[in-house]
């Protein structure tokens, strides 16, 4: 794996000024008022941030998965919720790109890659969160389309979405639809006081005989859950684990600078064992997040299988590294870090959310546990008579 592509460090080094200029400033004011200012939405897709991995026909910036991962480590250090919305909106982006038909490829992509459009995944339901196939929102054929009933919960900015990509049974086959915010029957109520994301503009939809086209279907009927919903989860998935470093290397950063010039007992915080202790902890977890998404970006990038599962590791581990980052960083902060002067409240907020969406921490380890007992049966199944050597 190569970790030291200059155009990619030069690309990161873009990015990172991009969010230390633009977001940084805004983002402690927009936890608190719950909401992105237009401005950082207008700026990010004026910075080609959306939709950055589509090809330049469709207005992307046809950048690799490593690069597409160091964006939003970058953008998820200064602020998870503006990553989020880059997370949402791209997962919708890949579907349609995927899975879509022509006709929604021309009319979508173009107004997702320059920002006119703002897209929200809507999957989650309050009875399904992991289990997509568990959804309980139906469709049901009309002589013109389809009529969508039922209720999304936690829907990342689906307060100011122009589209969604909405899972839904048609009988027993979950399928994708493409779900227009002036849609007859689609009501958006907002949702409000998470404990972390909070500029995330979180959302319900309430689907009320819906009203879709037939040519909204994305893909074909049965194939919702399997192909448009889990491929664009896996993007997903791995935009989580690069904003999970990002958390912890904020709050790496923010430790360094408080303990080299904060005092207790005559020395400096960094001259104390037990913080140098913690320090060491989140610096290690911190390396070793980082090149586990760079191993997971790279294989994305060359099409390998192994990429799903190296996916499902790197948000397993750089999420619990983000949430012990967190945690240790209020500690070092002590009572500096429950006030909202110090940002490390917000990353520890945020981190909890990481362990949480795209997949619980409890559903990775099934799932890593399950591979790593299948990788071992492989390993210990003996050769084909075909494959063995000829005896001497």
């Amino acid at each position: 794996m190569d970790t030291d592509c200059s155009e990619q460090q030069r690309r990161q080094h873009a990015f990172q000024r991009f969010a230390n200029e633009h977001i940084a400033p805004v983002a402690d004011d927009a936890d608190r008022e719950e909401r992105l200012p237009p401005a950082i939405m207008t700026a990010i897709a004026r910075e080609g941030c959306l939709g950055s991995f589509l090809p330049l026909e469709w207005g992307g910036r046809a950048v690799d998965m490593i690069t597409y991962g160091l964006l939003h480590e970058e953008i998820g250090r200064v602020c998870s919720s503006t990553r989020s919305l880059i997370t949402v909106h791209d997962m919708v982006a890949l579907a349609v790109f995927k899975w879509g038909n022509p006709g929604q490829r021309a009319r979508l992509l173009p107004a997702l890659s320059s920002g006119e459009t703002i897209a929200a995944f809507a999957v989650s339901e309050p009875n399904a969160g992991s289990d997509v196939n568990g959804v309980e929102t139906t469709a049901e054929r009309t002589r013109t389309g389809y009529v969508l009933n039922g209720r999304k919960k936690w829907i990342s900015f689906g307060q100011v979405a122009g589209v969604f990509l909405v899972l839904a049974r048609i009988g027993d086959e979950p399928t994708a639809f493409l779900v227009e915010r002036g849609n007859p029957g689609l009501t958006v109520e907002p949702v409000r006081g998470l404990l972390g994301l909070r500029a995330s503009m979180t959302a319900q939809l309430h689907l009320d005989h819906c009203e879709v086209r037939a040519e909204d279907l994305v893909g074909r009927p049965g194939f919702g859950a399997m192909a448009v919903v889990l491929g664009a989860l896996g993007l997903g998935r791995y935009s989580v684990a690069c904003g999970s470093l990002g958390i912890a290397q904020a709050c790496l950063d923010a430790c360094l600078s408080y303990a080299a010039r904060r005092r207790q007992f005559g020395r400096a915080l960094r001259e104390h064992q037990l913080i140098q202790e913690m320090i060491a902890e989140m610096s290690t977890n911190v390396k070793a997040s980082r090149l586990l998404c760079r191993e997971a970006g790279s294989l994305k990038q060359q099409g390998n299988p192994r990429e799903v599962m190296e996916t499902f590791v790197a948000k397993y581990f750089a999420s619990r590294t983000a949430m012990k980052a967190a945690i240790d960083a209020v500690q070092i902060h002590g009572a500096n870090g429950c006030g909202s002067e110090y940002p490390v409240q917000r990353y520890f907020r945020d981190a909890k959310i990481m362990e949480v969406i795209e997949g619980s921490n409890e559903i990775q380890k099934l799932t890593i546990a399950h591979y790593a007992f299948q990788e071992r049966s492989e390993a210990e199944r003996p050769a084909s008579p075909a494959a063995a050597p000829a005896a001497c």
